[in-house]
């Protein structure tokens, strides 16, 4: 199975091309990241709120572990202080807790559609016209396939009626000429290069004593 063109400027185009669209993915990934990382630097909010949270918590509770030393009122006093730090504080530590798991998944979430939109969108228009070209490459190498005369005018006559005068002028100066007197090797290598496919050793222009213009 062939990926990519056998002529050397076809190739030389089908791998940048290649090249270039991993360069994209990777820049997308890249810029997904970026924006993940950017967005979790928000969750330092909520870890403070919780590191807050902590030190009311800390500060009731030793409160409470003193007064619990009072006579007779320290347990108590000492439970109360502990319930109080529980109620503000650990309060503050929930919430800052929630608010940065949010934070966290948001920016999971805001990073994973900044990679994946673009690049969804990028091989939905690339991808189909690849794999296109790599069928079209694959059945003319089955295709042209000239094991006869006969097919070798056949696909001679192909490149003279189809190929346009420009590219034909490119390997013959009188491509219909060519045609007429039975000179194919010209033509067949325009017809398998026009394909992106070297043409058999046997059909080279060399053959025909032909030197471009």
């Amino acid at each position: 199975m062939r990926i990519y063109p056998e002529v050397s400027a076809l190739r030389t185009r089908a791998v940048i091309a290649d090249l270039l669209l991993l360069a994209l993915l990777v820049v997308f990934a890249w810029l997904g990241m970026k924006v993940n990382n950017t967005v979790d630097d928000i969750a330092s909010l909520g870890r403070g709120v919780q590191d807050a949270g902590n030190s009311v918590r800390d500060g009731f509770t030793q409160a409470g572990a003193t007064l619990g030393k009072v006579p007779l009122v320290g347990g108590d006093l000492s439970g109360a202080l502990r319930d109080a730090g529980q109620a503000t504080g650990g309060n503050a530590v929930e919430a800052g807790r929630q608010g940065e798991l949010a934070i966290e998944a948001m920016a999971q979430l805001l990073g994973w559609l900044t990679f994946l939109i673009p690049s969804t969108l990028l091989l939905i228009a690339a991808l189909p016209r690849r794999i296109r070209k790599i069928r079209q490459l694959n059945v003319a190498a089955q295709v042209l396939n000239a094991q006869n005369e006969e097919q070798r005018r056949l696909l001679a006559m192909r490149a003279a009626f189809s190929l346009p005068f420009g590219t034909l002028l490119g390997y013959t100066r009188d491509p219909f000429g060519d045609l007429q007197r039975g000179h194919y090797e010209a033509l067949l290598r325009a017809v398998y290069e026009d394909c992106g496919l070297r043409a058999p050793s046997g059909n080279l222009m060399a053959g025909a004593g032909f030197e471009p213009a």
